[in-house]
């Protein structure tokens, strides 16, 4: 008799959301699985910094230690959390096919005279470091202030306050029919690794688990998404760092762009290669390589220091 799968998933609706997606395509497929709900350490603290937290995976590590534990069959995450380092016993069994990789700014209106404006203060809500590197690096005179919390809870505060805008993920606000009408996508801001991708793991004893959810595995995705981490991980390997990447397949082509800024947003470093597809497998860790010889290096070992 087949079991049925046990599907880890923090409580935030937009977790519910990508979980339960998994879940009508493990059904899709023949087979029968339920949510099981799993506080994380990043759900508990909202107030600290994500990069202040000092943790990697602050967001996935209570999913691995259930399923480590027996407690659930598979973990669904956002992927552009997931360390570049799978823990001891655990293995990517599919990457759903990715949606927007692009980052948001919800506004409070007016935003491109306030921008504009010599005289204005501009204040943008964000806790990515990354995110809050390339704004300041573009707007090196506008104050960031700390955001932290679910979707929901995020949107409340930038309502509630007097900021200019807060960053999302467009992919975020967009699954959940979040998206406010007073936003617009930042196609100058390069994305985090794998922004936009759902990863799903399990247990690499549990052949049932991972031959399951083989069946939905994007191989596009996959392919690009494991290219951006492998930059990331070359680089520098955590989750909470100013390093960008995004690797696009066109006509037959992986089109790669990564960057990494400094933490005040007062230097950044940029490289763009490409590669035909059966040939991109090494394309992060190249890309990497050469951005390192290139002034990374520099930007890396100064974060290193602090």
């Amino acid at each position: 008799m087949q079991r049925t799968l046990r599907i880890g998933t923090r409580e935030s609706q937009l977790a519910v959301w990508q979980a339960t997606q998994v879940q009508q395509l493990l059904q899709q497929n023949g087979y029968t699985a339920e949510l099981v709900y799993i506080k994380s350490e990043g759900d508990i603290d909202l107030q600290t910094p994500l990069y202040a937290m000092g943790v990697q995976g602050v967001f996935t590590r209570s999913l691995d230690i259930a399923l480590l534990s027996n407690k659930i069959d598979i973990a669904v995450h956002s992927m552009k959390d997931v360390p570049t380092q799978l823990p001891e016993g655990i293995v990517q069994s599919a990457v759903l096919k990715r949606a927007s990789y692009k980052d948001l700014l919800v506004h409070k209106g007016d935003f491109d005279a306030k921008i504009s404006d010599p005289q204005s203060q501009i204040i943008i809500a964000t806790s990515s470091i990354r995110r809050k590197a390339q704004w300041l690096h573009r707007y090196p005179n506008h104050t960031i202030e700390n955001l932290r919390g679910n979707v929901n809870t995020r949107l409340q505060k930038v309502a509630d306050s007097s900021w200019t805008g807060a960053i999302f993920a467009a992919a975020g606000l967009e699954r959940i029919n979040l998206r406010p009408e007073n936003s617009f996508e930042l196609d100058w801001m390069l994305p985090a690794p794998a922004q936009g991708a759902i990863m799903v793991v399990c247990r690499n004893n549990d052949k049932e688990s991972w031959e399951a959810c083989r069946n939905f595995n994007d191989e596009d995705t996959a392919l690009c998404v494991k290219i951006e981490r492998d930059f990331l991980k070359t680089l520098m390997g955590g989750c909470s760092t100013p390093i960008s990447a995004l690797a696009q397949i066109e006509n037959g082509k992986v089109v790669f762009k990564g960057n990494i800024v400094a933490t005040d947003g007062s230097a950044k470093v940029e490289v763009e290669r490409q590669a035909t597809v059966d040939n991109a497998a090494d394309l992060g860790v190249s890309a990497a390589e050469e951005i390192l010889k290139n002034g990374a290096a520099e930007i890396v070992s100064k974060m290193k220091a602090n």
